[in-house]
């Protein structure tokens, strides 16, 4: 049986299959999650699962980066944090803790300001140049949640004490010391953080059930079609203000697969926002998928405007 391949067939599968695993046996079967001993700590431990894939994404973060490059991708990255950060403040100011048709502050910031690497490094490198590729290297700041507990922060929508913010972006923080200490030692935790998803994504899945994820459908279909057409409006502006061909901005519209985890992060350096977990973990997922189908179709478009551009002006 080819498992493993069959997942990945799913856009985005190897984060949604596990998560809506764990959803079904958290509805239908809760009392195996209970059984105790090394199970039970596994279904339940988020946290430290996912704590150990921000060290492992971390360190690939790389700094080093050519001037175009570096320039594009500080572009599309602060363009992408001030429009998803913008309209979350917004919704919140408006609309307070339920949002708007459903989509809170938290699950819209989290998954505006976050982008899917793998999507990004394989739209880039088909459609665009090697600046495009290289940019990678900037966008891939807002993997994980410290743009996001920024964004919250500075809105007043969230309140993070200092240790509780360094104790949550740490092992972030020691991931990139480490990936940018030793190329070898990048490649090696890269790997492990790609082996984690499955798992963290079962355990967040397993505190979730079917009627939330039903609730959650449609506004967070919208949270995609918002990441990928509104943000990536903005973001291909961005790319094109500083001399790139719009590529770069629309190959980052979208939220990446560890966006899911992001509220989970969140919530454990400020209690208060505990309620609203669940809902945005199922809304972000359904933007996953979502983005997934949409910023390839988006970047295509790109792509043939650019071509007919040059084409013309030949």
């Amino acid at each position: 049986m080819k498992i493993k391949s069959a997942i990945e067939r799913i856009p985005g599968g190897m984060m949604i299959i596990p998560l809506f695993v764990g959803v079904l046996i958290n509805t239908f079967f809760p009392e195996i999650l209970q059984i105790g001993g090394l199970t039970t700590s596994l279904a339940k431990g988020s946290g430290a699962l996912i704590g150990a894939f921000l060290v492992c994404m971390g360190a690939g973060i790389n700094f080093k980066s050519v001037p175009k490059a570096a320039k594009k991708g500080l572009a599309v990255t602060f363009t992408k944090f001030a429009i998803g950060a913008a309209i979350g403040v917004v919704v919140a100011r408006l609309f307070g803790e339920n949002g708007f048709l459903g989509l809170s502050s938290l699950a819209i910031i989290s998954a505006m300001t976050n982008s899917n690497g793998g999507l990004y490094a394989a739209l880039s490198s088909e459609f665009g140049d090697k600046t495009d590729v290289g940019a990678i290297a900037i966008i891939s700041i807002n993997d994980g949640p410290f743009l996001t507990m920024i964004a919250l922060g500075a809105a007043g929508i969230a309140s993070f004490p200092l240790l509780a913010l360094l104790g949550v972006v740490l092992p972030l923080i020691i991931g990139v010391i480490l990936g940018n200490l030793d190329e070898e030692l990048r490649s090696f935790l890269l790997k492990g953080g790609m082996v984690l998803i499955p798992f963290f994504a079962f355990s967040l899945g397993a505190g979730l059930d079917l009627k939330t994820i039903v609730e959650a459908g449609l506004p967070g279909i919208l949270l995609g079609v918002l990441t990928t057409f509104l943000g990536g409006f903005f973001n291909i502006l961005a790319d094109r203000a500083v001399g790139g061909s719009g590529i770069c901005g629309s190959s980052a519209s979208s939220t990446a697969g560890n966006a899911v985890a992001t509220p989970a992060a969140i919530a454990l350096a400020d209690p208060s926002l505990n309620p609203l977990v669940n809902v945005a973990t199922s809304q972000i997922a359904a933007a996953v998928v979502t983005t997934i189908i949409f910023t390839p179709i988006l970047t295509q478009l790109v792509y043939k405007y650019v071509k007919r551009q040059s084409v013309g002006v030949e």
